[in-house]
């Protein structure tokens, strides 16, 4: 009898005509563009002044003549996982993407705290709009996208929520200070926090436990990430926690958004905050949801 079913099951594949599937990952995770000789891929090395500092930033040029759709890509607290292989997979799939030090993070000028982060993310976006970054670039203003890992997913949803020309946003295990505070009412929660400050003060000037914490405990509203969210409308927004990370913030923001947008993709995947086993998936996601919002590209 299995053999009987095996013959029909071959039977049917060779009756059926080939159907063209998308490829399981995108090619622009995996495969190099053709070079373009006169408008080559490079990178640019700046500093964008900001508040009473700057931000040590870096523009990865997409090749090509036209307008390019321009990323602007956030790391987190500090920032260990700068996700720049996520940057380097964007501009092979067409994309201009910005990076960045915050104020007081990793050398760059002035004082880190959160709000100087979240002015910072917004005063990057103003450059991406500024009319010599855009000649400059070639930047496609209807095609600025916001993405942001940990801390910087909550910068990212703040910028993009603040700014209504912002055409997508891209959230990867985003940490929401809100749920933060709110497990500071714990023993284990603030323990948990102070150990998490602590090995996270090295490259930041000008910042303690005391201001951070602080900070995030002064104004409950500023730094609600679900709030922040609902604000942000009904863009395209896709959520991708951790469930060995902060998922569990994600699952929670993710259906506060999903109260005002139902079309936010929520996902919580089986790794750790950084992605280390899940590179190559969240590229892949990255690009594709990127794809979605300049569908003529590649």
């Amino acid at each position: 009898m299995r053999a009987f079913w095996l013959s029909c099951a071959l039977l049917s594949c060779a009756a059926t005509p080939a159907i063209a599937r998308e490829p399981a990952i995108h090619p622009a995770v995996t495969t190099d563009p053709a070079p373009d000789a006169a408008n080559p891929a490079r990178m640019d090395a700046f500093v964008i002044p900001s508040g009473e500092g700057a931000m040590n930033a870096v523009m990865y040029v997409a090749a090509g003549s036209g307008v390019h759709p321009t990323l602007l890509l956030l790391h987190g607290f500090p920032g260990n996982e700068q996700n720049l292989d996520l940057a380097q997979a964007a501009r092979r799939a067409g994309w201009n993407v910005l990076t960045l030090h915050y104020r007081g993070s990793w050398g760059s000028p002035g004082i880190f705290s959160f709000t100087n982060a979240a002015e910072d993310a917004f005063n990057a976006l103003l450059f991406l709009e500024e009319a010599s970054t855009v000649a400059k670039y070639r930047i496609d203003t209807s095609a600025i996208v916001v993405a942001g890992h940990s801390m910087g997913g909550f910068m990212a949803a703040e910028a993009a929520a603040a700014e209504p020309r912002v055409a997508g946003l891209f959230l990867i295990d985003p940490w929401d200070p809100a749920q933060t505070v709110a497990s500071l009412a714990t023993p284990q929660g603030e323990a948990g926090w102070k150990a998490e400050v602590a090995g996270d003060l090295p490259p930041l000037s000008g910042a303690s436990y005391e201001s951070l914490t602080a900070e995030i405990k002064g104004d409950a509203q500023k730094f609600d990430l679900g709030r922040k969210l609902v604000g942000y409308g009904r863009r395209p927004l896709t959520i991708i926690g951790a469930d060995r990370g902060i998922g569990a913030m994600a699952r929670k923001v993710g259906a506060d958004a999903q109260s005002a947008n139902p079309n936010t993709r929520l996902m919580v995947w089986p790794t750790d905050h950084s992605f280390s086993d899940k590179r190559i998936a969240l590229a892949d996601a990255l690009v594709r949801f990127l794809a979605g919002v300049a569908p003529t590209l590649r």
